[in-house]
């Protein structure tokens, strides 16, 4: 289990670490809990199903338990209700299960979560409604999950506290900037082994990256994809690259923008040299009408 910043893990908590037994602390010894799921192991105020072939979330959790851990099962639905029953929980482990449909609003319930693991599922997007109500994630994993293709330029909005995101081997090919950009406190962020796609909007994001201080952990296989001219490029060497392609190139519709801006400068011109010659000469022909009647005033006279 990861190691989080005492600020963030209850004190019982972080005394019992994920799978040992309970020891004996100040306040006495941790007994076994007595109302258990089946299949699961549980010590105090933790709940371990970890490979127990699942196939559903386990009934009957104890509503004060703050650890579950349901990694390498097949449970493929995380009912919102059942979750929000366990009010105290800070850390879920759902690691190599077959989590794969849509997780709006799933943890609503659970405000206080810590530690969050959905690698190795088949998560497809990632919106603000994902985690929008973890207010207090530090730690969020989602590597792992190859049909992971989109991840919402908010999605991470109220994630403020968030240190720890990973989104290593997934389908991402492209990653708003602004999405952790934004998170203040981010400290480590994978990125490694995906389908990214360095063009042009990509720059913006390889040129935070080079700027930044954050830990990209496998830094070596943080590559481009895409296109084939940079495949396999290394991120901060793309930049140049990226730079000299983008402010250097033009491509098809540049050359269509540049041909019509052209075009209605041209036809601006004219038009308005035309209209500059129809008011000139309107203004000879007055200017010689007067001339003509101060003649013939002048004769008269």
């Amino acid at each position: 289990m990861e190691k989080l910043q005492p600020l963030f893990c209850p004190r019982n908590l972080a005394q019992f670490p994920a799978g040992r037994p309970a020891k004996e602390s100040g306040m006495g010894m941790a007994s076994e809990r007595i109302n258990c799921p089946r299949s699961c192991s549980c010590q105090y105020l933790e709940v371990n199903c970890t490979g127990q072939q699942l196939q559903e979330f386990p009934e009957a959790i104890p509503l004060d338990t703050r650890q579950l851990i349901l990694a390498e099962n097949n449970v493929s639905y995380l009912p919102a209700v059942e979750l929000s029953f366990l009010t105290d929980l800070v850390y879920l482990d759902c690691k190599k299960n077959l989590l794969g449909h849509d997780l709006d609003f799933t943890f609503i319930g659970v405000a206080k979560l810590v530690y969050l693991d959905l690698s190795f599922n088949s998560l497809t997007q990632v919106t603000f409604s994902t985690f929008s109500h973890l207010l207090s994630l530090v730690v969020l994993k989602i590597s792992n999950n190859p049909s992971l293709v989109a991840i919402e330029k908010d999605a991470f909005a109220n994630n403020t506290w968030l240190r720890h995101l990973d989104v290593s081997r997934t389908g991402l090919t492209f990653l708003d900037t602004s999405t952790v950009q934004d998170l203040r406190n981010l400290r480590f962020l994978g990125l490694s082994n995906n389908l990214w796609h360095c063009n042009c909007s990509f720059l913006d994001f390889v040129a935070w990256m080079t700027e930044s201080n954050i830990h990209f952990p496998d830094a070596d296989n943080v590559t481009c994809y895409t296109p084939e001219s940079l495949r396999a490029l290394k991120m901060p060497a793309v930049e140049a690259q990226l730079h000299f392609n983008c402010l250097t190139q033009l491509y098809k519709q540049d050359y269509i923008f540049l041909c019509l801006a052209g075009f209605c400068i041209f036809f601006a011109g004219t038009m308005a040299a035309w209209l500059a010659g129809i008011c000139a000469v309107f203004y000879e022909v007055h200017i010689s009408k007067g001339e003509e009647e101060e003649e013939e005033e002048d004769t008269v006279t």
